[in-house]
């Protein structure tokens, strides 16, 4: 039994059609996208139209991360006041650009598992954690923050969100971390997905890296209007692509407070931050 795991595509349309010739190739027996194939991108709707061809074609099958949720809820709340209205352009723009196929992204399931070919040893997939899709295991994270947070009854816990692959033990339960097709946040700017195998009666698994049409990527970003229209904090997810590493936590840190408050104008704001990272 072959299994192959992937995640975070964020709307990166040459990143996940790499992915899906790699999986296919490989001729898996189930595909699982762990979340987040949409928004933080330019090509939202092209990926859920692929991803829809998939689920029809192929019987792959989604788990509901984050940003599907975040995406869904913008059709649903719209911003509280002017500033939020700005903090949230490009999920707004997003949802805006997957309308056509919004309802694709309803009834995702938060959890999936299944058995090894014994019809035990459980694999449990989620995006992020037992308790929420907007937490991430790392290796920094430790076992006692995740007490509660990782089942103890499966033989793998198969979780991603953070966009950096990893393996770890937590618990006495093996997780692994697919990593992000579409924006890793490791370094390195070649997607990941993970393969699973069922043999001599367990589970084997790595996780594999990928190239892809980076200079098309980046044309999507300037070309569809996210960097344009996706108000300033487009700019920081742009540089997080194109670098392979994590901005936006600093930037919440020591520019958004200012900015909530009102002591900081957004656009400065980013503007100041990107210079300060030296990415602008």
């Amino acid at each position: 039994m072959r299994v192959a795991i992937f995640s975070d595509v964020q709307a990166n349309l040459p990143a996940m059609e790499s992915a899906v010739e790699h999986i296919e190739a490989w001729r898996p027996d189930l595909v699982v996208m762990a979340g987040d194939l949409v928004n933080r991108g330019p090509k939202s709707l092209d990926c859920v139209a692929l991803f829809d061809d998939l689920r029809r074609d192929r019987g792959w099958l989604p788990v509901q991360g984050n940003h599907e949720a975040w995406v869904l809820r913008c059709g649903r709340e719209g911003p509280r006041d002017a500033l939020e209205a700005q903090t949230r352009r490009f999920a707004d723009w997003t949802h805006e650009q997957v309308l056509p196929r919004l309802d694709s992204l309803r009834g995702w399931p938060d959890h999936l598992c299944f058995p090894g070919e014994d019809d035990d040893h459980w694999v449990h997939v989620t995006h992020g954690t037992m308790t929420s899709n907007r937490e991430g295991i790392t290796a920094s994270v430790p076992d006692e923050r995740l007490q509660g947070k990782v089942p103890t009854d499966v033989d793998l816990f198969v979780t991603a969100h953070t966009h950096r692959p990893l393996e770890r033990i937590v618990h006495g339960t093996q997780v692994l971390n697919v990593g992000s097709v579409g924006s890793p946040f490791d370094g390195d700017p070649r997607g990941s997905y993970a393969r699973l195998e069922w043999r001599g009666g367990r589970w084997h698994w790595e996780i594999l890296r990928f190239a892809y049409d980076r200079d098309q990527a980046d044309r999507d970003f300037r070309e569809t209007g996210f960097i344009d229209e996706g108000g300033p904090l487009a700019r920081i997810l742009y540089h997080e692509w194109r670098l392979a590493r994590l901005l936006m936590p600093r930037w919440r840190t020591d520019y958004e407070p200012a900015v909530l408050a009102g002591e900081l104008d957004l656009e400065a704001g980013v503007r100041d931050y990107l210079r300060a990272v030296g990415v602008s």
